[in-house]
């Protein structure tokens, strides 16, 4: 339609226009009105997924659990952790005796603690009565004359109730170590990047204290012996890991073995590969050490702690798993998300990287069931990034996604165990920072500990995404997984489910819970970063309240947040939490 009215410059009041014009313009409008409001009735669709922060989604999501049979069941040690031993060279192995480092792993128990890592095979036990005077490294004068004998001192307070051996260390000499720290992770970095390694001497009173940190801890070490001293014929030398183990089984210490790390790179370490099969061999050596050590006649054994499944990686675990299959309790393996090329905090919150691990998980399952069907499989290292992580993003709130979607990954499908590498110390992967402060992984995996049991539960949605384009693929930012609620947390009573729910949208999204869900009281976790740093924070609230440690060095309560029965839950944007579902008397949650 066309409006033939022209109007002259010079009239610039409507009074001054011609009458027969003004109701034209007025006839004009009058019928446009109708034709654009029903043109926006007609267009109003739900808001993409992805689209700018700030709009509504509209999309309401309706979700069940089934409740009759879990879909797997994995080790009350599930949840697991490392340690590496670069402690032994940077010093802080001689603070494992911390109150405050042993409270924060008590909270993670019952666990694994694995002592391994790239200088597992550059390790040597030497029983040393004295280990002062040996050692040397770089830092102040004061220092390195008195520190050790300020720890024997300190190491003198004893945990009643446990024997064990706590100590409340002087602020001065945190700070010394930190100082030796520092200097020694140059040192360390050097070694990792030109791959070559230096010896390192682990002394009997440094197994004592690793034990007694583990021990009162309430978590079940786990030690990986050095593969690479080796006999000219290539077998394996088992002179130092024999006098480790006498040492061990004298002192009546209940350790689970391992024999290496990562062998599919010996070659670049070494100079010399060690097969799959004649790795094998070495175990079942191993196992022949173990069996008249009474104390050890049935201890764990653990291997072959292969990387990566690639192609090369896979032909050592064919040949491994044909030998020594039977010989070993579980198959494990080790996993990096990224090797060193996380540089903005947002890639951590991309779908694709958070299902590169699935695959892997299907290739190590394949060969494990051709030779030895129903062997349990662990994820025994797991890391972010390689070079120990980036800082002030390894150990941020963003890092979160990627461990969360690990753990309920995992559990879906049937993994056993996962190690976290690295509690304490090592790269920027750990929980736990050098303040012994707590990281915001530690939270996520103290709410996990506190909240999630063994039992899977299968997860039923409708509405959670939209129509995939042709030759787009659509992949979940809502990330929903169901398990039983523990049953060692006395607030709530058998048969109570916990959701643990990632949100990476950009907008919130509303969960309606229906079949057996529904009209039931929700207690919500709602974990989210504290500060002005946002995603890249190294602090964390719950409900709105920042964690922190109570100032008597105890972990406070996790206080969740009661919903009203029959309440949608409205999940915040790039979020993640936890939501246990009070009295649905799952039949799948009653029972042990």
């Amino acid at each position: 339609m066309r409006v033939l009215c022209a109007f002259p410059e010079a009239m610039s009041s409507s009074s001054s226009r011609p009458p027969s014009c003004l109701a034209l313009v007025a006839l004009f409008l009058a019928l446009l009105l109708p034709l654009s409001l029903s043109f926006h009735a007609g267009n109003r669709r739900p808001l993409p997924v992805d689209r700018a922060t700030g709009l509504k989604e509209k999309t309401l999501i309706l979700l069940d659990v089934s409740t009759k049979n879990p879909v797997r069941t994995v080790s009350e040690n599930f949840l697991s952790l490392h340690l590496d031993p670069s402690i032994i060279h940077d010093g802080w192995l001689d603070f494992l005796s911390s109150k405050r480092l042993v409270t924060l792993a008590r909270g993670l128990s019952p666990a694994f603690l694995r002592f391994g890592g790239k200088r597992t095979d550059f390790l040597q036990f030497q029983n040393l009565r004295n280990p002062a005077k040996s050692r040397g490294g770089p830092g102040p004068d004061y220092y390195l004359k008195n520190y050790e004998d300020d720890i024997v001192r300190s190491d003198v307070a004893l945990d009643k109730q446990k024997g064990c051996k706590i100590a409340q260390h002087p602020d001065i000499m945190l700070e010394l170590q930190r100082e030796k720290a520092a200097q020694m992770h140059l040192v360390l970095l050097k070694e990792q990047y030109s791959n070559t390694y230096s010896n390192l001497i682990l002394t009997a009173r440094s197994l004592d204290k690793l034990y007694n940190f583990a021990d009162c801890s309430g978590l079940h070490l786990i030690f990986a012996l050095n593969a690479l001293r080796r006999n000219p014929n290539n077998s394996w030398n088992s002179s130092s890991a024999l006098s480790l183990l006498k040492y061990s089984a004298s002192k009546k210490y209940n350790i689970s073995w391992e024999l290496g790390n990562e062998p599919n790179n010996y070659r670049s370490i070494h100079g010399r590969a060690v097969n799959g099969s004649q790795l094998g061999k070495d175990y079942i050596q191993l196992r022949s050490l173990l069996q008249p050590i009474r104390i050890y006649s049935r201890a764990g054994l653990y291997g072959p702690s292969i990387g990566r499944p690639r192609k090369n990686v896979i032909a050592l675990l064919d040949g491994f798993l044909k030998v020594a299959g039977s010989t070993v309790d579980a198959v494990t393996w080790q996993h990096c998300y990224i090797d060193g090329r996380v540089v903005k905090v947002m890639d951590f919150l991309k779908t694709r990287l958070l299902d590169t691990l699935s695959d892997q998980i299907r290739k190590i399952q394949k060969v494990v069931n051709t030779y030895t069907p129903g062997k349990k499989i662990w994820l025994e290292g797991i890391v972010t990034t390689s070079a120990g992580g980036t800082n002030n993003l390894s150990d941020s709130y963003a890092a979160g996604f990627l461990w969360l979607n690990t753990l309920g990954m995992l559990a879906n499908q049937g993994i056993d165990v996962v190690i976290r590498h690295s509690f304490f110390d090592h790269g920027y992967n750990h929980l736990v920072d050098q303040n012994f402060n707590p990281l915001p992984d530690y939270w996520l995996s103290l709410l996990y500990k506190r909240l999630i049991g063994p039992k899977v539960l299968a997860v039923h949605v409708a509405g959670l995404q939209r129509k995939p384009r042709p030759g787009r693929v659509i992949r979940d930012k809502l990330r929903i997984y169901a398990h039983c609620t523990n049953h060692h947390n006395h607030n709530y009573v058998r048969g109570s489910i916990t959701l643990f729910i990632i949100n990476l949208h950009r907008s919130r999204k509303k969960i309606k819970l229906a079949g057996t869900l529904r009209d039931k009281l929700v207690h919500q976790y709602l974990l989210q970063p504290y500060g002005q740093e946002g995603l890249k924070s190294k602090s964390v609230q719950l409900n709105g309240q920042p964690l922190v440690m109570v100032d008597d060095g105890t972990l406070p309560e996790l206080k969740p947040r009661p919903l009203r029965a029959g309440r949608t839950l409205v999940i915040p944007p790039v979020t993640m939490g936890f939501y246990v579902v009070k009295n649905v008397n799952a039949l799948a949650c009653r029972y042990r």
